[in-house]
């Protein structure tokens, strides 16, 4: 069992999408065990996407938030406001099966839904960690842990996987999920602000500074006095790459490799903070086979990606043809699916 945050300090990076895709895939790939996203986004877009799409899965979503009883991630956290410091241990009674809404999606998926509610609900987790108990801060940053915790035992700790979609902000709520996973994804888009954003992955979460000077966040100093976990990096995906002509595909790959040197030279001072992988393989001893472990790229699939997330139905078995999209109809090409099918098939067999 591994549990996988999928997080980078930027939105747009298709994140969620990214999120959706590799949770799906990975239940196809491993009937035999059971997939659990947690959606720690307020805008809760892998959580729409799961339960059907733009259309559909926002119905559904709009059906769950609006229940007397909110089976929401911001369901879970207000048991953890009113029991910050003891596990009142429900996290299981907030799981949605998602197959149960969405037929596209394997029976094997589960899913804490997201919940715009996060937002609001910030300051008064932020408000647990102090005052308290003298270990209020290392407590409260367990409480996603604590909820997958739950859902594990309630499983009788059967073979899975958990997923963890990540806001773009490093919020509380990011903290907390952070907190929870082993392994960490960071996606990525092949632009100059993508760059900026990784080395902020680097900093907020592993204390990767560019001066001896630079401060260090308050996630580093305080999981360094309470020796809290971080996850350790597993792979940087260039997510949904788009090559139009040699120009453009040249500038992207000036910023793809920009990036990855930005990784490998934390490798090359923190070998702790990554997971080697498969599980046994050697440590890289060079750029070559670094890049080989750790990078990892996802074509852009272009109108079918559109499709795909939008109406609820993952790549993999999205079929080509006409296809009706909030009434109109769109044409998915089997040549878009050949650009992106394989890639997301490839990185789910890449993960452990």
């Amino acid at each position: 069992m591994a549990i996988y945050a999928i997080w980078n300090n930027k939105g747009g990076v298709g994140k969620s999408y990214l999120t959706f895709q590799v949770a799906c895939e990975y239940a196809r790939q491993n009937p035999g065990k059971k997939v659990l996203v947690v959606d720690m986004c307020p805008q809760a877009n892998s959580s729409s996407m799961l339960l059907g799409g733009m259309v559909e899965g926002e119905t559904r979503l709009n059906a769950i938030h609006s229940q007397t009883r909110r089976v929401t991630i911001s369901g879970y956290l207000e048991d953890r406001i009113a029991s910050p410091y003891q596990s009142p241990g429900t996290g299981s009674t907030y799981l949605t099966q998602v197959n149960n809404y969405n037929p596209a999606v394997p029976d094997n998926l589960f899913l804490v839904v997201g919940d715009e509610q996060l937002e609001t609900q910030a300051s008064r987790v932020a408000n647990a960690t102090r005052p308290g108990p003298q270990e209020a801060w290392r407590i409260v940053h367990l409480w996603v842990a604590d909820l997958i915790e739950d859902i594990l035992t309630h499983w009788n700790h059967e073979d899975s996987c958990v997923f963890i979609d990540c806001n773009p902000s490093f919020s509380i709520y990011t903290e907390l999920a952070l907190s929870a996973a082993e392994r960490l994804l960071i996606p990525f888009s092949a632009d100059g602000s993508s760059k900026r954003a990784v080395k902020a992955v680097l900093s907020l979460v592993y204390g990767v500074r560019r001066l001896p000077t630079d401060p260090l966040s308050e996630f580093v100093i305080n999981n360094n006095q309470f020796r809290m976990r971080v996850p350790e990096i597993y792979m940087y995906i260039g997510n949904r790459l788009t090559q139009m002509n040699n120009s453009s595909a040249s500038a992207f790959k000036t910023v793809v490799d920009e990036i990855g040197d930005e990784v490998w030279g934390v490798w090359q001072t923190k070998p702790n903070v990554f997971c080697l992988h498969p599980n046994g393989a050697p440590a890289p001893t060079n750029k070559r086979t670094f890049k080989a472990m750790f990078q990892y790229e996802v074509n852009d699939a272009n109108t079918a990606s559109v499709v795909s997330g939008a109406r609820g139905v993952p790549i993999s078995v999205l079929p080509s043809g006409r296809a009706n999209v909030a009434g109109k109809s769109i044409v998915v090409n089997q040549s878009q699916l050949d650009k992106q099918v394989p890639n997301i098939q490839r990185l789910v067999r890449n993960i452990e």
